[in-house]
């Protein structure tokens, strides 16, 4: 029987976006598509259940776990209600207002307010439309795979909302983004060519993953990765390093123990891919460490120190960093 332990620990993770700096809170943690093809990948009959994890008991306290800090910065916000199970919250920075066209990154999981404050501090910012739907995969997949018209939905409104508003922008690129089981919406999109058309860009943040085969059983017990469920990532990979797309993946040393970690998923993916990580060791976004990187093309594959939740969170944090790799030219 599944436990709650993992859903605990993304529900944690998920409360540190709200907390400032100083908090005094230490949150513990309890086959391959030939390139550039267009691969339709069945979507399950019913989205998993928030699945069961072995917290890691491992605690670290020499990086710096850094925080952006809560604010309402200055532009314009509207939500657009009925398609998601709860409000997509769009942000136009001010800085936005006036200017012809813009990147728009609709992201998923998290606190709403880190992507919105994320772009007003990055040098070129994003019209942003997030969502936080709760913990697993699943209510992010759910949603998507049950309607595969939803996304053409959730895109369109938003062009129809900023055309209203006065001075906005209209979109240029679209980049998809999600924290942690995020990731469930971007597959369960990324699984219909239709929608890959409308997507310039996606970036996965400490969120890849699959379950093993048989279920919980790891890999150094003789279990295999379920790779069904990596596979549109797979194939948007083979776009990216094509140049046709771009595509990041950051991941953390998090074991989860009972489904595929990040660093499981993107070893997986790599060697599908035929690509090797540069052992690198340098400091990244929010106090974090970098510790590989592997780039071909538009996609880039980066790996990061930590193992516990606060180095979760820093990633998700840093999501200014990432997004301006993934839009850069």
């Amino acid at each position: 029987m599944r436990s709650r332990a993992w859903s605990s620990i993304v529900v944690l993770a998920t409360i540190a976006c709200y907390l400032p700096p100083g908090s005094g809170v230490l949150l513990r943690p309890a086959t391959a598509a030939p390139s550039g093809a267009a691969v339709v990948v069945p979507a399950p009959t019913t989205a998993p259940a928030p699945a069961a994890q072995n917290p890691s008991p491992m605690q670290e306290h020499t990086r710096r776990h850094e925080r952006l800090e809560p604010r309402d910065d200055e532009g314009v916000r509207f939500e657009i209600n009925g398609l998601l199970p709860k409000p997509l919250e769009v942000f136009i920075p001010q800085r936005l207002i006036g200017t012809e066209r813009a990147d728009l990154d609709i992201h998923f999981m998290g606190g709403t307010w880190v992507p919105k404050h994320a772009s007003a501090t990055m040098a070129q910012p994003v019209i942003v439309a997030a969502s936080y739907l709760g913990a697993g995969s699943g209510v992010y997949a759910r949603p998507f795979a049950a309607d595969s018209l939803l996304y053409d939905m959730l895109l369109d409104s938003v062009r129809v909302r900023l055309a209203a508003v006065p001075g906005a922008p209209r979109v240029r690129r679209v980049v998809l983004s999600g924290w942690s089981a995020g990731y469930g919406a971007i597959r369960e999109i990324l699984r219909r060519p239709a929608n890959v058309r409308r997507v310039d860009g996606v970036l996965l943040i400490d969120g890849i993953h699959t379950s093993y085969l048989p279920e919980g059983k790891p890999l150094a017990e003789g279990g295999v990765l379920d790779t069904a469920g990596l596979a549109p990532f797979v194939s948007f990979a083979h776009l990216a390093m094509d140049g046709r797309k771009s595509f990041v993946i950051t991941h953390s040393e998090i074991f989860p123990g009972t489904f595929a970690s990040t660093t499981e998923c993107t070893d997986w993916l790599l060697g599908t891919l035929g690509l090797k990580r540069t052992p690198v060791l340098e400091w990244g976004p929010m106090g974090t460490q970098l510790l590989s990187d592997s780039k071909q093309g538009r996609l880039e594959i980066l790996g990061f120190a930590g193992n516990t939740a606060p180095d979760h969170v820093d990633q998700f944090h840093g999501i200014a960093t990432f997004l301006a790799r993934v839009l850069a030219p």
